[in-house]
This record gives C-alpha cells, sequence and structure tokens, in this order.
C-alpha cells in the first residue's frame, strides 16, 4: 500500500509537469553551450547573468535557421538550437548595443547599432560609418531594409541612407542619403507585398515610395509621432502604424471606394493596453500584438468592434515584463519578445522567460 502511494504521488507530479507549457517545451532540449566569439567586453552594470541577456532590442531568424538577438551591452547573440554565440569584441565589433539586424541575399548578416552599421559575413565584421558616407551612425529600431531586389536600406535619426556594393568593392563610399527624404528623423522601415518602401517618422507621419513618388500619410497629426515606429502590413493589404495615443489602420483601397475611410484609429477606449504606444506586429495567422507602457496587447481584427473579446490585455501579472522592446515570429510559428528584463516566449495563455539554459 505504501509503495501504491508512492507511485500515485509520482504518477500526479509527472502529469502536473506535463500541463505545465513551460516546462513541456523544454522537453527533450539539451541546454544550450555558451561561447563568447572573441573578447568579452565587462559589463558596467550589476545585470542578471543567467538570462540570455538583461535588454533584448531586435530579434531576427536568418535563412539557415538561427534566431540573432541585439542586446544592450553584449553585442548581438546567435542561437542555433545548440550553442548561444556571444559576439562582443571592441576591435572587431565595438559597439555593444544592437537595434536592428537583417540579412542580406549572399547571407551577410547586417547589424545597425548607434555606432553605424555592421556587415559579418561569418568571419569578419566590417563596420560602416561617416568615411563610407553613412553620415548619421544611429541606426534606428528595426532600421535596416533588405528588399526584394537585395537593396540595402537604412534608417538613421538624420535620413535613410542606400548601400551601394559596387562602390563598396571599389573602395569608393559605399552609402548615400536617400534624398527624396531628406534628413528626417526616421523610426521604422518596412517593404510592403506590393514593393513600396514605407517609412515611419517621429515627427512628420508615415512615407511611401513607389520606386518614383514619395506620398505622405499624415492626415492625423498623431499619426507617427511615436518614436518606436511601429509599422506592419496584414494580409488584406492594409497598413497598421503606431500612434501616440493607440494604433491606426491605413486602408490603401477605401480612397478608390466612395465614402470610404481612409484611416482607422483604435485606442484604449476600443480596449487597448498601456500608454505609449510603441510597436506593432502581425502573426501570419492575422493577429495583432500592441505593446505599450505598462502592458501589451494582442488583437483579433477578425471580430468586429465594439466587443471586448476582440482585445486581450497581458500585464507584468501575465508574465511579461512590460518594457517590451522588440517582438519576432520565427518560422514555425513561435512568438519571441525582448524586454528590458530579457528573452520571452508564449504559450497560448501566459508568458515564460527564456533564460540561457531554457526554457527554449
Amino acid at each position: 500500500m505504501k509503495y501504491a502511494q508512492i507511485y500515485m504521488l509520482l504518477l500526479l507530479v509527472a502529469c502536473c509537469t506535463s500541463c505545465n507549457g513551460q516546462v513541456k517545451s523544454n522537453v527533450s532540449k539539451p541546454i544550450p553551450k555558451v561561447i563568447r566569439s572573441f573578447k568579452t567586453v565587462p559589463l558596467t552594470h550589476d545585470l542578471d547573468t543567467t538570462l540570455v541577456s538583461q535588454y533584448i532590442r531586435s530579434i531576427f531568424q536568418d535563412s539557415k535557421g538561427n534566431m540573432w538577438f541585439g542586446t544592450i551591452s553584449e553585442g548581438v547573440v546567435k542561437y542555433d538550437k545548440e550553442t548561444l554565440t556571444y559576439f562582443s569584441n571592441p576591435e572587431d565589433f565595438y559597439n555593444q548595443t544592437v537595434y536592428a539586424i537583417n540579412e542580406d541575399k549572399d547571407g551577410n548578416m547586417w547589424f545597425g547599432t548607434d555606432q553605424g552599421v555592421y556587415r559579418y559575413d561569418g568571419k569578419i565584421f566590417k563596420n560602416y560609418n561617416p568615411k563610407d558616407g553613412l553620415n548619421h551612425v544611429d541606426i534606428t529600431r528595426k532600421g535596416i531594409l533588405v528588399d526584394k531586389s537585395g537593396n540595402i536600406w537604412v534608417g538613421t535619426h538624420g535620413g535613410v541612407y542606400r548601400y551601394d556594393p559596387m562602390a563598396d568593392s571599389e573602395g569608393r563610399k559605399s552609402f548615400s542619403l536617400f534624398k527624396e527624404l531628406g534628413s528626417l528623423n526616421i523610426a521604422g522601415i518596412m517593404e510592403d507585398k506590393s514593393g513600396n518602401i514605407w517609412f515611419a517618422t517621429s515627427e512628420n507621419g508615415v512615407f511611401r515610395y513607389d520606386g518614383k513618388i514619395i506620398t505622405n500619410i499624415a492626415e492625423k497629426v498623431a499619426l507617427g509621432e511615436n518614436y518606436a515606429g511601429g509599422i506592419a502590413q496584414d494580409k488584406m493589404g492594409n497598413m497598421w502604424f503606431t500612434m501616440k495615443n493607440g494604433i491606426c489602420k491605413y486602408d490603401p483601397s477605401a480612397s478608390l471606394r466612395a465614402g470610404g475611410k481612409t484611416l482607422t484609429e483604435y485606442t484604449t477606449k476600443d480596449g487597448l493596453g498601456g500608454t505609449e504606444f510603441w510597436g506593432i506586429y502581425i502573426e501570419e495567422s492575422g493577429i495583432i500584438w500592441v505593446t505599450a507602457r505598462g502592458s501589451t496587447t494582442r488583437f483579433d481584427p477578425s471580430i468586429p468592434l465594439p466587443n471586448p473579446k476582440a482585445f486581450k490585455v497581458f500585464t507584468p501579472a501575465d508574465g511579461l515584463n512590460c518594457c517590451v522592446q522588440s517582438m519576432f515570429q520565427d518560422k514555425d510559428g513561435n512568438m519571441w519578445w525582448g524586454t528590458g528584463q530579457g528573452l520571452y516566449r508564449f504559450e497560448g495563455t501566459r508568458f515564460y522567460q527564456v533564460k540561457k539554459t531554457g526554457p527554449w
């Protein structure tokens, strides 16, 4: 009888463990090996060393499936499902803060920092700064775009720059200012499904470039005012932007319909949580995530409004640190969050923190 009771207790514990999403996600997954590629730079803050990094400013997945995390003070971190590799060396990768990450058609990784742009070919980091024509070296969050044609666009606090690989190979200045926009403070860049390039600014709204003409989408005074520069496109072709008091949907086809409403605003009155709206990300499923000071909101635009079920507001009580700085969906459909308290994943109803030891 005694042994039977012990067996039932163990069975109960095993059952509870399998039902816990955070633990389940780490089953059979080995703890990644942590290595420091290049010399480690001493941290200036008393940070939690169990975290992947204290501050995750950018997240990206490359064509090989590797995850890259841009940090503050620890350079960039690569996770290949077996190893966490930290690239942080004042000689090869001078700046330790990475705000933007992307990959070009040749497999080179590009990193935007506040000391210019770095290109990594798998062996060597090359820095681009004013000597290369990049007169503003403070790259903004989501400030590197590789468009469908392979062109590289870089957004800074003093305008947009384009990269010329031919000039680079010939030893000439490889970056030049995109004069059509001038020296605007760029907060984000993206390319839509039709090939238009969109630029979110911190003070002058949003601009669309179709390859010939620049159009300013600034019918709302607060549009684009938020420095985070949240910008995304849904499957219907609508563009979404963060605003000072919420988010805004821009329907480019509405202007072709009689009485069509081009801009639709969503605020806390509709169900969004928090203040000072920072970022927006649209999942493949169409679910929209909105980050703000104090909370993160999951918004299902397929539910007609007004309806409180369209919005689910998550606060630190739901496991997610309030200061979200980046969001990303990987090729397997997993959502990642970078915050001021490390890296997070979502298990359907609750967030969990991913440390160096997992759960991955």
